[in-house]
């Protein structure tokens, strides 16, 4: 359909409600004039004449009776197309796509989902846990969270949750069996669990920062995998020492299921971010997230505040 068979739609069934010239030039806010032009474009543009028209008044004739007919639901669609889509530009609601590496559905987002989805009941949520980086416009996603040195330049990225530091853990009954290491290094003589990255191939290496000197090694063990939730399990169930970030592992430590070793040695990692396509044109669901991911720093850290 070419452009120019929509215009007049609107002033035709002005006219048509109104009876008249003037009062659909009011009810539009332009002069008669224009009405009278537009209506004029449009009969000649159908080959039809839509009104008969005497100096006392304007009625449609038979034509004209069967094209409003036709036109009017068309245009109400239209007008309620764009009304409704209007409401959601400002009122939360719809669905939101989001994807996330399993790290940060767990220390992000399990936390916060029930209490946003009980605060924005109209909105629906589609997470997808993808540990490679994917893209999220092409793929149609609102946004995603990722490590911040991973997300693209071009992106409007927002650090979220806490301040992130690599950690080792291990059991209670592991470390009775097999002692507690007292340097890094100690960990080449232990059974570690190894964590093999999705995207790169590459088996996880282990760094150590104390202040004064970093340490990067290449650990062995007999158990590899690939899902942070998985390695966590696996460390409670006394398989092997691991190395997982701090934010999803804290209830297992406090329970005393697991234990924090080389605590002195633990690196600082960039961190998470929360990134979308363009600043400007936001949508209220996605806004509403963000505002809520705010607030729940906000309250849970209000002299940490990092988003």
């Amino acid at each position: 359909m070419r452009q120019d068979h929509l215009d007049g739609l609107v002033t035709f069934l002005a006219v048509a409600e109104e009876k008249g010239f003037s009062n659909a030039a009011v009810k539009l806010g332009i002069s008669p004039s224009a009405v009278s032009q537009s209506i004029r474009a449009l009969e000649q543009r159908l080959g039809l004449v839509l009104f008969n028209r005497t100096t006392r008044s304007v009625c449609l004739t038979e034509i004209g009776e069967r094209y409003l007919e036709r036109v009017q639901p068309a245009l109400e669609q239209l007008s309620n197309a764009s009304q409704e889509l209007g409401r959601e530009a400002n009122h939360p609601s719809g669905q939101l796509r989001i994807n996330v590496p399993r790290a940060a559905y767990l220390i992000v987002l399990q936390p916060i989902l029930r209490r946003f989805m009980a605060a924005y009941p109209e909105i629906n949520l589609e997470i997808r846990v993808e540990n490679h980086l994917v893209d999220i416009v092409g793929q149609g996603f609102d946004a995603g969270i990722r490590f911040g040195n991973a997300v693209e330049k071009d992106m409007v990225a927002l650090a979220i949750g806490p301040p992130l530091r690599a950690q080792i853990i291990a059991s209670p009954e592991y470390i009775m069996q097999f002692g507690e290491p007292e340097h890094p290094r100690d960990l080449l003589q232990h059974d570690c669990i190894s964590f093999r990255h999705s995207s790169s191939g590459q088996i996880e290496r282990w760094e150590f920062d104390n202040g004064k000197e970093k340490i990067d090694l290449q650990v062995k063990g007999r158990l590899i995998l690939n899902d942070s939730e998985i390695l966590v399990r696996s460390a409670l169930d006394g398989l092997g020492i691991a190395y997982m970030i701090n934010g999803y592992i804290e209830p297992f430590i406090q329970q005393g299921r697991l234990l924090l070793l080389l605590e002195a040695w633990s690196p600082e990692i960039p961190h998470l971010h929360l990134y979308y396509p363009d600043r400007r044109r936001v949508p209220a669901k996605l806004r509403a997230f963000i505002d809520f991911l705010r607030n729940e720093r906000r309250e849970a850290q209000p002299d940490d505040l990092i988003l």
